[in-house]
């Protein structure tokens, strides 16, 4: 181990690891966006250009460039032009799933997970003046709220066709929680307090409700009427963005959103910090070294025992992160420790030099691809990074320790 395990994440580490995974987004860039890379840093074709990857790699450009600009701007600038140019749907409105790597749709599917990370992206580039991000975020915000957003439900649907002329028999926690983390932003860039409003209405359904009156373990998986079906996909556990049971990396990314939430609402109600802690010591306590080897196993069903046994990349920087937003809300020592013990486990079993940050091992801490293959995404990497470094993200804010946390949980 060449690090102090006093310090493992020390400023001039995090730093040097933002740099180069800005140099591994730099090897994604295409005609179209950003492409899926392989363990190598090569392109993969057959995965096209993909909207997801493209807006999280925006994101992630534009963050940096806040700082130090340089090629960090010119990739922020690619991923806007991309997504107003090459991505966006000219007849129909909206975003395609994926385009080809000559442009042409691949999926033209419009789902809403693909569409908050394109208002995310629209609004940390216009936070950080990227060029045209002002008109991508107009245009990203009017489609989400006129395709996706069920005012009546406050809570987003999930996916459409092409035209728009159907939608998906299903409702998701997943895409609605990137609607969060995208509304807050949104809130930050354009100063409308409705977006943070929205994003405490999906927090109050789907934690005060759902998740408590579950343990704490969140169901991800809905009908139309938004009725939980605990038993979506258990033929398929191991599906990459609708896996069976519960998911507690996505309890730990919750947990940090709730701080998020309580920092950008008017007089925020007094159940979000003790639902953030609640969503974060039910996922600690039964994932990390569940199966008697350190990581956090990636999904369990109902009675908390494994269902995917491997350890995600993503999954650890999400603990570390909400770690370090829990300590500057609370104060407490405690949250200070799990945040060094895990990024030691982070920078001994995910971090590979150059070579980006491997996204999944098992439990042995081998490499492994049952869910994911290639090194497509910095945008966890990189969050984690900003919180161990102290360095704001727009829309990212965290009460300091000693705000008032008191109040009703019905408020």
């Amino acid at each position: 181990m060449d690090f102090s395990a006093d310090d493992p994440a020390p400023l001039s580490w995090t730093r040097e690891q933002a740099e180069g995974l800005i140099a591994w987004a730099e090897r994604s860039r295409q005609a179209q966006g950003f492409a899926w890379l392989d363990d190598t840093g090569r392109q993969r074709t057959e995965q096209g250009v993909q909207t997801w990857i493209t807006s999280r790699t925006t994101h992630v450009s534009a963050l940096c460039s806040r700082e130090g600009g340089g090629a960090a701007a010119e990739l922020a600038e690619h991923g806007v032009h991309s997504l107003r140019e090459s991505l966006r749907d000219p007849e129909h409105g909206g975003w395609f799933s994926t385009v080809a790597f000559d442009g042409a749709p691949a999926d033209t599917g419009k789902a809403a997970y693909q569409h908050a990370f394109v208002l995310l992206a629209a609004s940390t580039a216009a936070s950080a003046g990227t060029p045209g991000a002002d008109q991508l975020l107009g245009d990203a915000a009017a489609t989400v709220l006129d395709r996706f957003w069920d005012a009546a439900a406050g809570l987003s649907v999930e996916s459409f066709d092409r035209a728009f002329a159907h939608g998906e028999d299903y409702r998701g926690a997943n895409s609605n929680m990137h609607m969060v983390e995208a509304f807050l932003a949104a809130g930050t860039a354009t100063g409308d307090p409705a977006w943070a409003r929205r994003a405490l209405g999906i927090s109050d359904f789907l934690i005060r409700g759902e998740a408590a009156a579950h343990g704490y373990r969140l169901p991800e998986h809905f009908t139309p009427q938004w009725e939980v079906v605990l038993e979506y996909n258990r033929d398929r556990p191991g599906d990459p963005f609708r896996p069976y049971g519960w998911t507690p990396g996505h309890s730990l990314e919750w947990a940090r959103l709730l701080l998020h939430v309580e920092a950008a609402v008017e007089e925020p109600p007094g159940w979000l910090l003790p639902a953030a802690e609640a969503l974060f010591s039910t996922a600690v306590e039964a994932a990390w070294a569940r199966d008697g080897a350190d990581g956090f196993c990636y999904t369990l069903d109902w009675d908390d025992r494994p269902v995917i046994h491997e350890r995600m990349h993503w999954v650890a920087t999400e603990a570390v992160a909400a770690a370090h937003a829990l300590h500057t809300r609370t104060g407490e020592s405690a949250y200070a420790e799990l945040a060094r013990r895990w990024w030691v486990h982070v920078r001994t079993c995910f971090v590979d030099g150059d070579r980006n940050w491997r996204h999944e091992i098992d439990s042995r801490h081998r490499p492994s691809t049952t869910v994911w293959s290639g090194r497509p995404d910095v945008y966890h990497a990189y969050t984690a990074l900003a919180f161990a470094a102290g360095t704001p993200i727009p829309g990212y804010a965290v009460l300091g320790a000693g705000a008032p946390s008191e109040g009703s949980t019905n408020a």
